[in-house]
């Protein structure tokens, strides 16, 4: 495998970090239920198999699987849950999801969180996101914070066998409660010198799976009959603005009109073609997934974004708003001039494409786009602080498929901050609509799907106009195979689990569901 690990591995197996190596995730550690992100469905019952809210939504009651052991054989019980959760709520820097609950195992096989208020939409990441530890291991971690977890003690269906700082290999967990899997013996994930590095080694037969944008790829493929891929497209590349100037954003993109403007002006066509190369999809205004997530959508309008550009209506607009043409083409208004400046990273090909064909596309409404390539850890400083004007990221993959956690993620003025601060939880456009912050409250405090989907209804109006973050496509996610050692592999008839090879907890779901190529 090759999850797009390049140079050094550092070893990581603590679930409660942020730096974990990402099979920490699924095929260590299990979470209580599993949700597929690449299908709308129920979640699938892992180390637990039921749940119950009181309808207060205070309560959550968890029945956990039994006949699971850890992968040391001791038995796994709800106490193992209970710890968890309760390790999680007393250590604020492990507390990355904002659990609020108590947790208490009321006999073997049962677990009750407590939570202070209405906490319906903490399920998913209850239930999804947060693997399960074993007591007996974990009680005596000095520090869980800094704590790597060597040789770590999980219930998934493989354990570490070896680590080196170029790869690691995973073995069967032969304690593994799930009857028969997983089938394939051995895994060993693997570092290259960089993602340029991935197509060769695919072609040399150095890789079974690994998810990774192959310029031509059919052609590749074409003569190779053991490989295969799949594109399930979940991330909606956007361009973020940082919008507010009440929160200190500065700059032409503050103005509503100019947002509008820059979304009629582009050809999302020809960015596909040129940056996506066909594989993406068309993007929702509403910022959810047209197909997967159409019972959501309440406007058959904001099902899609225009795919072609519309720059005479852009420039209606633009004129409307009181930005009007110079000499050189590029408007103004106040004094102002139209321009704009975008970061993306450098070395990220797709999007440095994207903004090269933007600078062409928003020139013919007047509109002026200057790209920067930064470092990472540069691009990602100006996102969270507010330090820029326009910036290329993604927006898709929360903790379930209902819009809430977009919602709550990047449009709830709660989980921003004013510009010079870090908004580290989300909406790093500073975005300030106090209709859509009662509508998220709203929608907070219930699990009926009827009430949410009408306060989503308002959302969504608003956002549409608004544009804090404008969709361009919701982008490939490509996935290779060889089915030379594998077969089993998710494909577009059964996405039975999200293929992406650096996806955690779905990793799990396809490691367990292969079987070894009959020779």
């Amino acid at each position: 495998m090759f999850n797009g690990a390049t140079g050094t591995i550092t070893e990581n197996f603590n679930p409660f970090s942020t730096t974990a190596l990402q099979p920490t995730l699924g095929v260590v550690f299990e979470p209580l239920f599993w949700y597929n992100a690449a299908v709308e469905e129920e979640p699938t019952p892992l180390l637990g198999t039921a749940y119950e809210w009181n309808e207060a939504g205070t309560e959550l009651t968890i029945t956990t699987r039994e006949g699971v052991k850890w992968s040391d054989g001791e038995d796994f019980t709800a106490e193992d849950v209970a710890f968890t959760f309760n390790l999680v709520k007393d250590t604020p820097e492990l507390n990355t999801t904002g659990l609020s609950a108590s947790a208490e195992a009321t006999d073997t096989n049962t677990v009750v969180l407590t939570f202070p208020e209405n906490s319906f939409m903490q399920e998913p990441s209850v239930l999804g996101n947060q693997g399960i530890v074993p007591e007996h291991i974990w009680k005596d971690v000095a520090d869980p914070i800094t704590e790597i977890n060597s040789g770590p003690v999980g219930t998934g269906p493989y354990k570490v066998k070896d680590f080196t700082a170029q790869s690691y290999l995973m073995e069967k967990n032969e304690q593994y409660w799930e009857e028969g899997k997983p089938e394939i013996q051995e895994v060993r994930y693997i570092a290259l010198e960089s993602a340029d590095a991935a197509t060769g080694a695919l072609l040399d037969g150095q890789i079974d799976w690994m998810s990774s944008f192959l310029p031509g790829l059919e052609t590749i493929l074409e003569d190779n009959e053991n490989l295969s891929y799949v594109n399930t497209p979940a991330m909606m590349t956007s361009i973020f603005t940082c919008a507010n100037e009440a929160l200190g954003c500065d700059g032409p993109q503050t103005d509503e009109a100019v947002r509008q403007a820059i979304n009629l002006a582009m050809d999302r066509e020809q960015l596909n073609q040129l940056a996506g190369g066909g594989f993406a999809e068309p993007a929702s205004p509403v910022m959810v997934l047209p197909e997967r997530d159409a019972t959501w959508i309440s406007n058959p309008e904001h099902k899609e974004v225009p795919q072609s550009a519309n720059v005479s209506e852009a420039e209606t607009v633009l004129e409307a708003a009181g930005w009007t043409k110079g000499g050189d083409g590029i408007r103004t208004k106040d004094g102002e001039r139209l321009s704009l400046s975008i970061q993306t990273v450098s070395g990220w090909s797709d999007y440095i494409s994207i903004n090269d064909a933007l600078t062409q596309q928003l020139a013919e409404a007047g509109i002026e786009l200057k790209p920067t390539q930064v470092t990472y850890n540069e691009w990602n400083s100006n996102q969270t602080l507010g330090q820029f004007q326009l910036s290329l990221d993604s927006i898709g993959l929360q903790p379930s498929n209902n819009p809430y956690f977009t919602y709550e993620k990047w449009y709830n003025v709660q989980n921003t901050t004013p510009v010079g601060e870090s908004a580290i939880a989300g909406n790093a456009a500073r975005y300030d609509n106090p209709v859509v912050n009662e509508a998220i409250g709203v929608a907070r405090a219930t699990n009926d799907e009827t009430v949410q989907k009408e306060q989503y209804a308002v959302i969504q109006e608003e956002i549409a106009a608004d544009l804090p973050y404008i969709p361009i496509y919701v982008n490939s996610m490509l996935t290779e195979f060889n089915t030379d050692r594998a077969t089993g592999w998710p494909s577009e008839e059964d996405t039975y689990a999200l293929p992406a090879s650096w996806k955690a907890w779905d990793n799990g779901i396809v490691l367990k569901n292969l079987t070894p190529a009959q020779k």
